[in-house]
């Protein structure tokens, strides 16, 4: 069984300061190049990596082991020029010798990278890396941030919110006291952290090229959804001047805002459904079952909040029963009215969309209780 002690120098300090040509084979060779780079640079990291090479083989062959020693080293402007010179010379090595496995001998996590280059060709037993002990803690840091820095996603999710915290903070300093300086900065880089966490940049970078898309392709919900938020808005705006002279607390408060919002934005919801539900009836693949159940969810899901809405306001305000065609109603009784009418809604929605799309009412209900995500 025939070993090779493979010592690999990605970025050719052997050849741009020893003068030698790669490969360079054999115990002899190995060592005289060794001799010539550690007179060139005695600083380099490549000699202790050779060194090691050396030993690697020598201690093989006192265990009764044939063992190839050589040196290999990359070559071109780029990476992808190292790597090919580093896999050309390795062919050329294997085509004189005749080995079973290797063992790889580097110095650096860049050197790392071309261990797939040598167990594309043949096994390898062994990979030793040879740090210097005197700068194992500041060689390791410095891979980290050369690699960290070669990284253009982390940059840019890392440093740039980093730089532009730093360049506000001395004006936040200058302008208010420490304690707002500092919660600035804070809730600046929250919010940096959550926009990349939660994948709204995804989502930004890709609305403009869906809205496009929708426009180009003529699609009925891209005007309803603008309605949409127009509606929402409105509904906010109500909800608001509702709340805003409500005396008796912040719940009170929250159930006058819900009370007032909760019809247009369920319109609002009820107007984006429908434009998508259009989108559908203009496919030739016919209406999926969760467009038709939208509009009825959404208009019971409406019910069933302005009706909890108007029985916490009705016991608050002390009002007397309400009349509906002519008959009194109880708070309770007019709560009672709201669930049934959205759970009679919520059916209706399921059994139109099980007529429309050929489905079952059990088949429709097995699909949103255990097959949603499949829909979606």
């Amino acid at each position: 069984m025939t070993t090779l002690v493979l010592c690999v120098d990605r970025s050719n300090d052997v050849g741009r300061k020893a003068g030698v040509r790669t490969p360079v084979v054999g115990w002899e060779a190995v060592r005289s190049l060794v001799t010539d780079l550690g007179l060139s640079d005695p600083e380099d990291a490549g000699v202790n990596s050779i060194l090691e090479s050396l030993r690697v083989a020598r201690d093989l062959q006192d265990g009764g082991e044939d063992a190839v020693v050589a040196v290999l080293a990359g070559a071109g402007d780029s990476a992808v020029g190292a790597d090919r010179a580093l896999a050309a010379q390795l062919d050329e090595v294997l085509g004189d010798h005749d080995v079973d496995s290797a063992i790889v001998v580097i110095d650096s996590a860049a050197d790392e990278r071309a261990v797939p280059i040598v167990e594309s060709r043949l096994p390898v037993d062994s990979v030793d890396r040879v740090v210097v002990r005197q700068a194992r803690d500041l060689e390791s840091t410095y891979y980290l941030l050369k690699q960290f820095m070669a990284d253009e996603e982390l940059r840019e999710t890392v440093l740039v919110p980093l730089g532009v915290g730093l360049l506000i903070l001395p004006v936040l300093l200058v302008q208010f006291s420490t304690a707002v300086a500092v919660a600035g900065l804070a809730s600046l880089l929250g919010a940096t952290l959550l926009y990349y966490g939660l994948g709204i940049d995804d989502f930004v970078e890709r609305s403009p090229e869906r809205a496009r898309e929708a426009l180009y392709s003529g699609q009925v919900s891209v005007v309803t959804y603008v309605v949409a938020v127009g509606l929402t808005l409105i509904g906010a705006f109500l909800g608001v001047l509702a709340a805003s002279p409500v005396a008796g607390g912040e719940f009170v408060a929250a159930m006058q805002f819900s009370y007032s919002a909760v019809p247009w934005l369920a319109l609002a919801a009820l107007t984006a459904s429908f434009g998508r539900l259009l989108d559908e009836l203009l496919r030739d693949e016919g209406v999926r079952t969760p467009y038709l159940n939208l509009p009825f969810g959404v208009v019971a899901l409406g019910l069933v909040v302005r009706g909890f809405a108007g029985w916490f306001l009705e016991r608050e305000a002390g009002r007397g029963p309400l009349e509906l065609f002519g008959v009194p109603l109880a708070p309770t009784e007019r709560l009672a009215l709201f669930i049934v009418g959205s759970i009679v809604l919520a059916l209706v929605g399921v059994r139109v969309a099980a007529t429309v799309s050929d489905e079952t009412l059990d088949e429709v209900i097995d699909d949103g209780v255990g097959g949603g995500s499949e829909n979606r």
